[in-house]
């Protein structure tokens, strides 16, 4: 592009981004895009220097900074046009945040927290990842650390939701220190206030007779003696702090100063008084909850009250802790020479119990303080691990597919081992499997054949045991066949599969699976036929009188319906014509709702359900749970009918 056609693309491309402005579309700049003649490439460069004149024009006006950020809004959709180069709306913020005060700055900033998510896309994140770094790196400059304290820390959240977690540039992998941050303090004994105030106050005491206080008067508060001494070690502990390598070098010198600073936390304790709680209130109300350190004030006239002010012994006793999980990690770029002996370890280690006591006593809240602060450092743990293994990507990739070393033989086709046409025979590389294989044309059908069916009927697998739970058979527990393990695990598989009772809920505590068994061969007597002597099986608790009653109704060939039981077939038969009617004889059986709950809960059928219900209701009354009862409990639900039909068969 020549000169003059480069000027004259520019002033139309600057006229048309302020219509642009001033109608809130980029309609026009796209339109002038368009129409204007020349490469694709040039005319985008040209459209970015025209962008960035206008943006001058608009700060030697002085404009509103509402107008910077609708010029950055038509570069951002001048870009999603492609019609712009990605890098022109990151020029602009940088160009706006140069030339602004830091006061009009805090709103541009806001407009680049709020877009994190358009600068993190594909469009931007490449060609914007290095401006907007540098753009915050100079707003850092520009700011006061203790003055400016909140939006310096909004630069440092922004950049870290901006680049990803394993971004090399923020982690700080050599383990480096910030040897800059340097505590200046009075280091000139003679220049010291201390010993001249602790003098002063020690002559207005004795001025003050013991007769004068009033009664009403609260006595003052105690006071921290303070002498330089304590001042020149507590602040000489911050050099330790900084840079944590002094303590391999130093260490009968950092062990002595901080025994005697702890000393003093532990021997003057904060109470929490009613003074402080109100002082507290105070600081809630006012908006002042939170407290910022940015820096330590080191005059010597605030150390009895810093000494005397919670938030600061936090500050203070974390520092502690976080010095303690230094010396004794594992870092990669510590110097071998870096090792705390026998004696140093154990120390730490008494130090840091003491320290966890102290943040624990101070109030508010001082236990809930000390256990954030114990699951802070428990997970940086993680994070030192993860640093000394090279900081690996939490992206799992997936596995990229390698080409087979060896030839890939072909495929056998289907008809080489299935056979061909409709009697096709399959050949399982052995004659007896293919013989086996074969039998059948249809494998499937012939599974479902009767003669597949290998399963006993419940008459036919408990017969045995019936009659060894007959007591005039007298067969001796150790010689019951529910007492073998083998014969059990197949009774419970034949029970899942063909009784109800199994899933019957009870409150009954077997102490075996031999008692549980002979409780359910009792119950399985009663509902088979009556080839079977079930009605002399008895659990042992009835005495001689019960068995010759018994034996006067067996020997009784038409039973009265008084004392005869329900079957398992008619049981079948009143559950298929309740149907989903059963709760109301549920409830006429005296059913607790527990078990119409578990009831419902076992099956979707109603069926099933009428028929655990009627089986719930035989377990509980035994045997009170005759026709008779049944008949009439039917009567009064409302099935006459039911009841006609029962007492007829």
């Amino acid at each position: 592009m020549s000169p003059s056609n480069f000027t004259e693309a520019k002033e139309k491309f600057a006229d048309a981004t302020r219509s642009a402005l001033n109608t809130k579309s980029s309609k026009p700049l796209l339109h002038a895009f368009n129409h204007f003649p020349g490469n694709e490439t040039e005319k985008k460069s040209t459209l970015d220097q025209a962008l960035r004149g206008v943006l001058e024009d608009e700060i030697v006006k002085k404009a509103n900074s509402d107008v910077f950020l609708a010029l950055i809004y038509l570069s951002i959709d001048a870009v999603t046009e492609g019609i712009c180069s990605a890098s022109t709306p990151f020029l602009l913020l940088g160009d706006v945040l140069d030339c602004l005060p830091l006061d009009q700055c805090d709103k541009i900033f806001s407009f680049v927290e709020e877009n994190v998510s358009t600068w993190k896309s594909n469009s931007f994140y490449s060609a914007g990842k290095n401006y907007l770094l540098r753009m915050c790196n100079d707003l850092l400059r520009r700011l006061s650390k203790s003055q400016n304290t909140v939006f310096c820390g909004r630069i440092q959240l922004f950049l870290a939701r901006l680049f990803p977690l394993s971004e090399k540039s923020g982690l700080n992998l050599q383990s480096q220190f910030n040897l800059d941050n340097i505590t200046v303090f009075n280091k000139n004994e003679q220049e010291s206030t201390l010993g001249q105030r602790h003098t002063e106050e020690k002559e207005d005491c004795m001025d003050v007779e013991e007769g004068e206080m009033g009664d009403e008067e609260e006595p003052a508060p105690y006071t921290i003696p303070i002498d330089y001494n304590l001042y020149r070690k507590f602040w000489n502990l911050q050099d330790y702090f900084r840079n944590p390598i002094q303590c391999y070098e130093k260490w009968m010198t950092f062990l002595k100063y901080s025994d005697e600073v702890l000393a003093v936390f532990k021997s003057y304790k904060l109470d929490d008084t009613q003074a402080s709680k109100r002082k507290l209130e105070e600081l809630r109300t006012t908006g002042g909850e939170h407290v910022y350190f940015a820096k330590f004030l080191t005059s010597e006239k605030l150390m009895d009250l810093q000494l005397s002010d919670g938030n600061f012994r936090r500050h203070i006793l974390l520092q502690y802790l976080i010095l303690f999980q230094y010396l004794k990690a594992q870092v990669k770029f510590k110097s071998s020479s870096c090792v705390l002996n026998d004696d140093q370890s154990l120390w730490m280690e008494d130090t840091t119990k003491l320290v966890y006591q102290l943040l624990r006593e101070i109030p508010p809240d001082g236990d809930k303080f000390a256990g954030l602060v114990e699951h802070i450092l428990n997970t940086e743990e993680n994070w030192n691990s993860w640093k000394n293994e090279g900081c690996p990507s939490f992206v799992k990739e997936r596995p990229t597919e390698t080409k087979p070393t060896r030839p890939s033989r072909k495929r056998p086709a289907p008809e080489d081992f299935l056979g061909r046409g409709p009697d096709c025979k399959i050949i399982m590389g052995n004659e007896e499997l293919t013989r086996l294989w074969n039998l059948n044309h249809d494998n499937m059908e012939a599974c479902k054949s009767d003669s597949r069916e290998f399963m006993p009927s419940l008459e036919e697998f408990f017969e045995e045991a019936i009659e060894q739970a007959d007591p005039v058979n007298m067969v001796e527990d150790e010689y019951k066949v529910v007492r073998n393990s083998n014969y059990g695990w197949r009774a419970l598989r034949l029970l899942s599969r063909r009784s109800p009772h199994f899933f019957q809920p009870t409150n009954q505590q077997f102490k075996s699976l031999a008692d549980y068994l002979e409780s359910m061969v009792i119950k399985l007597a009663k509902e088979l036929p009556k080839d079977i002597p079930s009605e002399e099986i008895k659990t042992g608790e009835e005495d001689d009188e019960d068995n010759g009653d018994n034996l006067l109704k067996e020997t009784n060939d038409s039973p009265g319906i008084q004392s005869k039981s329900v079957s398992n077939e008619q049981m079948d038969e009143i559950a298929s014509k309740l149907g989903a009617q059963w709760k109301t004889l549920a409830e006429q059986l005296e059913l607790k709702t527990t078990e119409m709950r578990d009831i419902e809960a076992d099956s979707e059928d109603v069926e099933v359900q009428a028929k655990m219900m009627l089986v719930a209701w035989q377990d509980r009354e035994g045997n009170q749970a005759t026709m008779e009862n049944l008949i009439t409990a039917l009567n009064t639900a409302g099935f006459s009918k039911i009841a006609d039909a029962l007492s007829e068969s």
